[in-house]
């Protein structure tokens, strides 16, 4: 898509991306804003969008994407070093940082790519420069170059430092002669112009033993070199300029090598700037409700609720479409009515969309095939334009009518102003038939009644207006499709007290016919307003029954999941008495004497029969309970379907069975579980394995089956490609516990010094619990939440002890 440079100017395109600007990070995204265009087509823009949507949903899960704040663009220092030959170490400083942040990046988009493959976008940007930073490590913060540069530089630095020692212990023992001290302003050994001086009063320069170097800022005292420490200064001089060499010869030598990786460096700096850029698109899309367009394959728009993000907080949300049930929109009324504003921001949304951007508009608007936008635009709003405007907007009219196509978007503000009303009028006529005829989509404003009933007789012609309160004088700004607009130029004459026998002239003036086409139209628009808002009030009804069903579905649900809690917890208390009870009774039985015991069997058989009635009705519960939750099935279990063992969220496969018990796999451990315990996966489950599940098959875990007996698989006795972080987001204290505890166990003895476990932020209960269990783990020497670019709240940063 394209968009023309009077277009560009009047929608205030600069202006808007200068809003956008505000919220990136560094100049990086800036750059990216300022050379902004739209996008070729409809694939490009559909991938640009699937990128944002992966960043932002990174966000969500992960927290923000690594970032250094101190990243700077670098691609300006390339064209001065291929001028100079060498960049200071200052400029090499940034592209350090700024390679750094690549490899940062790079690491994390790579680490999550399994789940978002578009981030493939960025990372074929993201290169390799572990060689680059490795030689860049002799720059240090300060932009100085370290001793471990060169030999030659550490060799003469050492010499320098040895040199500046004795020049200090001669320079004291200057400063300590009294015949020496008398002559001084200060007893300072001071460094001017490269040299070694004190500071000498005005009247005791001739005498004192030395040259003079400078002159203090007051101009009453003198800087002079002692001839004791001149040789030592000398040789001070030659060193620095030694170090100088070196220090450039240096620097020529990195400045080389960063020219060799030019391009490489302008990709990294290219997909760190998306990433500042996405970062702004971001805060709009959190703090002014910006939404991702829908992308249609037909011509034309459809915005629900959009806003001009010029007019800020003030800006009242339209809703605006044009291209589905008609090509040209007229829009009709008042005078600082909200006509301009309403084009102006269809136009603006269409830009936006178009660029890959998020919208100022609600979530499910639409942007579609546009290959073109195109305005007529004035800023005046006065009808006193003379006929160079008049023929400035003719010109303007021309280049469109050139350009225009069947996918063109085209703005007209005041179609026939300017000129004679009835001139005005056939002229604006004609230009709306001539692009209906081409198809092109078309917004368009105007007070001409011929072309208010041009738009309500013509086919692809729709009518609009903006609402307009005639007892309060003031536009509601709302925009209504289907009813033309009245200039209200009379109304509110009267009521700003114009005489009643000049209106009286006027209405006679009018005529008959536009006066009764002006009552109908009036009539209209105030039926089409009450409709308007009894739709509102029952759209608000809609939803506010729609929240309360769903208030009560949660609500409902909490309370059966609470019920099946308690009951469950009871079921098991129950089971624990009984096994005790039994244990005990066993117990007892070995104590008795013989004579005692048929008596005791016969009552230990009737108290076992009850007991074992208690497990029926326990486990008929739990069955009961698992039903509920998942729904009843009676088809039995079939080998390779996938299966859960009661009690986890661990999916499996069901190799085979074996009468009351089933072999199943995960991953390539095997377990043996009682048939039983087992249920056919949900088609959540089978949509996305969880990754405990994932764990669970590579390390080995214990699955409480929720009765006495427990299923074990072994863990590796060395724990191989254990990762540098895990995932516990989503799951419950039960399910993330034990396995952060195994995670953080097979992490210490794989050699980790640092690893995190991410947990999400949420309302704080999972991050609470892992760091309760961090402060009982003896490895565990110390735990942090994430930093900036580490996830934040949502991370544990946990670190063992050597």
């Amino acid at each position: 898509m394209i968009i023309d440079h009077a277009a560009e100017e009047s929608l205030e395109i600069s202006k808007i991306l200068d809003i956008i600007r505000r919220d990136c990070r560094c100049d990086l995204g800036a750059s990216l804003l300022r050379r902004a265009a739209p996008l070729r087509g409809a694939p490009e823009l559909r991938t640009a969008h699937e990128l944002f949507g992966a960043v932002e949903n990174y966000r969500d899960k992960y927290g923000d994407l690594p970032w250094n704040h101190k990243l700077a663009a670098v691609g300006y220092l390339f064209e001065e070093a291929r001028a100079s030959g060498m960049l200071t170490g200052s400029e090499l400083l940034l592209i350090m940082r700024l390679l750094q942040g690549a490899t940062r990046l790079k690491e994390a988009l790579a680490g999550a790519r399994h789940e978002w493959p578009v981030f493939s976008m960025l990372l074929k940007d993201l290169h390799d420069f572990s060689r680059e930073e490795a030689a860049l490590a002799i720059v240090e913060d300060d932009g100085r170059l370290s001793d471990a540069a060169s030999e030659r530089l550490r060799r003469i630095r050492e010499d320098m430092k040895r040199v500046r020692g004795e020049i200090r212990r001669k320079g004291q023992n200057i400063l300590a002669d009294p015949s020496i001290a008398a002559m001084l302003q200060e007893r300072v050994l001071s460094l001017r112009n490269g040299r070694h001086a004190v500071l000498v009063r005005q009247d005791a320069v001739t005498s004192f033993p030395g040259i003079v170097v400078d002159r203090s800022a007051s101009g009453s005292s003198i800087y002079m070199e002692p001839h004791a420490i001149m040789a030592l200064n000398n040789e001070h001089a030659v060193m620095a300029e030694d170090e100088n060499a070196e220090e450039r010869r240096v620097l020529y030598k990195l400045t080389a090598r960063m020219l060799g990786r030019e391009n490489a460096i302008s990709d990294a700096e290219r997909a760190l700037g998306t990433v500042d850029l996405f970062y702004a698109l971001s805060e709009k899309v959190r703090r002014d409700k910006w939404h991702v367009p829908v992308v249609s394959s037909r011509t034309g728009f459809d915005l629900k609720r959009a806003r001009h993000p010029l007019l800020g907080n003030t800006a009242i949300p339209i809703d605006i479409s044009c291209g589905k049930n008609f090509r040209i929109l007229v829009v009709t009324g008042p005078n600082t009515g909200g006509k301009t504003v309403a084009l102006k921001t269809a136009g603006v949304c269409v830009c936006l969309g178009w660029m890959g951007f998020p919208i100022p508009a609600g979530e499910g608007s639409e942007i579609g095939n546009i290959g073109g936008v195109y305005c007529d635009i004035g800023d005046e709003q006065s009808v006193e334009q003379n006929l160079s405007t008049f023929s400035a907007h003719i010109a303007q009219v021309k280049r469109i009518l050139d350009a225009a196509s069947d996918n063109s978007l085209i703005l007209l503000d005041e179609l026939g102003a300017g000129t004679d009303p009835e001139e005005g009028a056939a002229l604006g006529i004609a230009i709306l038939d001539e692009l209906c005829g081409r198809r092109s989509l078309v917004l368009a404003t105007t007070h001409h009644n011929p072309i208010k009933h041009y738009a309500l007789t013509c086919p692809d012609v729709e009518s609009a207006s903006v609402e307009f309160d005639v007892d309060t004088l003031s536009p509601s700004y709302r925009l209504l499709i289907g009813i033309p607009g009245r200039s209200n130029a009379l109304l509110i004459a009267k009521k700003l007290g114009m005489p009643a026998h000049v209106l009286e002239r006027a209405y006679g003036a009018l005529g008959t016919r536009e006066l009764s086409m002006e009552e109908i139209i009036g009539e209209l628009q105030e039926k089409r307003t009450v409709l308007e808002r009894e739709h509102e009030r029952l759209d608000e009804m809609r939803a506010e029954v729609g929240r309360e069903r769903k208030a009560y579905e949660e609500e409902l649900r909490s309370l059966n999941e609470h019920r099946d809690k308690m009951l469950e917890d009871a079921d098991k208390k129950a089971l624990g008495i009984v096994e005790n009870a039994e244990v005990a009774a066993k117990s007892l039985l070995k104590t008795m004497t013989s004579s005692d015991r048929p008596s005791a069997d016969r009552h230990m058989g009737r108290t076992k029969k009850h007991f074992d009635k208690i497990r029926r009705q326990a486990e008929m519960r739990a069955d009961e309970r698992m039903e509920h939750k998942y729904g009843h099935d009676d088809r039995p279990l079939e080998e390779g379907e996938n299966v859960v063992a009661t009690g986890t969220s661990v999916v499996g496969i069901l190799e085979e069975i074996r009468r009351d018990k089933a072999v199943v796999s995960y991953g390539a451990t095997h377990m043996e579980l009682p048939l039983k315990m087992l249920r056919r996966a949900t088609g959540e489950e089978n949509k996305s394995l969880q990754k405990v599940g994932r764990f669970a098959q590579k390390s080995g875990i214990t699955l409480n089956t929720g009765g006495s007996s427990r299923v074990k698989i072994t863990a590796p006795p060395s724990p191989v490609g254990v990762p540098s972080s895990i995932m516990i987001r989503g799951m419950t204290i039960d399910e993330a516990v034990p396995m952060a505890e195994l995670y953080l166990d097979r992490a210490y003895r794989a050699g980790f010094g640092e690893v995190s476990v991410i947990h999400g932020r949420g309302e704080g209960i999972l991050r609470r619990e892992v760091q309760n269990l961090c402060k009982r783990l003896p490895y565990v020497d110390n735990f942090r939440l994430g930093g900036e670019g580490e996830g934040g709240f949502g991370v544990t940063i946990v670190r063992f002890k050597k």
